[in-house]
């Protein structure tokens, strides 16, 4: 037996056909930074009395598996974390591929993702997991990764085996940091230092009464997306956007390299307004915390990813 190492863990996930239920076969081998998933049972202290200051002994309260999966923003396996939290792309083209993911889908896929290390060996599944928070950094430089807010229904017993068979094992090649560019009506935001973009599901659990004292799944609620930049103060046209209230169209947020792309774009971004703090002799920095709404008819995000994976 092993000890058990980072480097050596792995992942695999698979879409399942009913909430909950671990389906046979089908799972795909992705690349993931770390997580923090697991079942957690917290202890209730026993309240009875008549029994001495020793007291009794604790009973186990009800069963919750949340947690954050970070995992790299590449060419390939990206697309499967976006069809979790948008739900299936609408995918055209010979190749490259073209996938298409908009958000408020009226249902979203439920995953049983097991997460192993070989080298002990120890395994479990993490079942009945949903996406409910995406957020992407965006920086001069540095690795590209997104941070994956999952909402589980339960974790499986740890085994010495994987279930997950021979798994497809789907990864790319990253996104660089240094690709990225924030444009409004395609034109190309200038002197933006930092950005946060955030996409929420608002899920919330549906907590009944189970003799295994987990969830029975979980309800979908308003989306929600936002970007959250700092920029040099440099002209008043997004400070005249903010004062007036109107909503600016921000066309494209993503990154390219030969071959692929991954853009989003929030059609219809209100930005609040801000103080402009003078705190010494550089430069003045200006910070945006942006909402989106949906246009008429229309979706508060979409993204498109282009690369050679012919669906998702």
């Amino acid at each position: 037996m092993g000890f058990g190492q980072g480097i050596y863990s792995v992942m695999h996930l698979v879409g399942e056909s009913a909430y909950g239920v671990t389906p046979a076969s089908g799972f795909r081998k992705l690349p993931f930074v770390s997580h923090s998933m697991g079942e957690e049972r917290p202890l209730i202290e026993d309240d009875q009395l008549g029994l001495g200051r020793e007291g009794a002994d604790p009973s186990y309260d009800v069963a919750t598996n949340t947690g954050d999966i970070v995992v790299p923003v590449d060419v390939s396996a990206f697309g499967v974390w976006l069809t979790a939290i948008f739900g299936a792309p609408v995918t055209s083209g010979p190749g490259p591929f073209t996938h298409a993911f908009q958000s408020g889908g009226s249902v979203l896929p439920a995953h049983s993702i097991e997460i192993g290390s070989p080298d002990v060996p120890s395994y479990s599944v993490h079942y009945g997991a949903v996406a409910n928070q995406m957020r992407i950094a965006m920086a001069r430089s540095g690795m590209l990764n997104a941070t994956i807010s999952m909402i589980a229904q339960g974790e499986s017993a740890q085994t010495s085996t994987s279930v997950a068979g021979t798994p497809l094992v789907v990864k790319g090649p990253r996104f660089a940091q240094a690709t990225g560019t924030i444009k409004r009506d395609n034109v190309a935001l200038g002197n933006v230092v930092s950005a946060d973009l955030s996409i929420s599901n608002g899920l919330s659990p549906l907590e009944v009464i189970r003799s295994d004292g987990r969830i029975g799944g979980v309800l979908s609620g308003a989306v929600q997306a936002m970007l959250r930049f700092t920029a040099h103060f440099d002209s008043l046209d997004l400070l005249n956007a903010a004062t007036d209230g109107t909503p600016v169209n921000l066309s494209e947020i993503g990154w390219s390299r030969t071959g692929a792309s991954l853009k989003f774009a929030l059609p219809r971004v209100f930005l609040p307004r801000q103080k402009r703090p003078i705190s010494g002799p550089g430069g003045i920095m200006m910070e945006f915390n942006c909402q989106a709404a949906a246009p008429d008819g229309g979706h508060k995000i979409s993204a498109t990813l282009i690369n050679n994976i012919n669906s998702y």
